[in-house]
């Protein structure tokens, strides 16, 4: 990640639509399921969170078995909140992450590692404080 990301988050008037947009130019929406009385028109929010994950273990993952050269041809990586429903205290999220590729193990074992320390990883399971002000 370079520099302070800034996302706005814009809810008007279609109930729980929200367009989602950064200082880079990109855009896209969250939203909640119709049985949630929303439009289905994007991810939810949860949804967004575990694609944050995701990508950010892809990429890292890619970005140094690209450096040490080694022969890795695909990731792919699955997640979910709380498969086995919400526990009394936190969060679960379960990532499962396949690495294709003629890979040994212990170039296997060194990606899991690296997984482990990507940028969202860190950010995610570190403490979080948010500072909240009206405007």
């Amino acid at each position: 990640m370079s520099g302070t990301p800034l996302i706005k988050a814009v809810l008007k008037t279609v109930p729980y639509r929200v367009e989602l947009s950064d200082d880079q130019g990109h855009a896209w929406a969250a939203d909640e399921p119709l049985e949630a009385g929303g439009g289905n028109a994007g991810p939810t929010p949860e949804n967004l969170v575990l694609a944050s994950l995701g990508a950010c273990t892809a990429i890292t993952v890619k970005m140094v078995a690209a450096r040490k050269q080694w022969p890795l041809d695909e990731v792919r990586v699955e997640l979910q909140l709380n498969p086995a429903g919400k526990p009394d205290s936190g969060n679960d999220i379960v990532r499962r992450i396949e690495l294709l590729g003629t890979l040994d193990d212990d170039q296997r074992a060194q990606l899991l590692k690296i997984a482990n320390a990507c940028p969202m990883h860190k950010l995610l399971s570190g403490e979080i404080r948010i500072h909240s002000e009206l405007r």
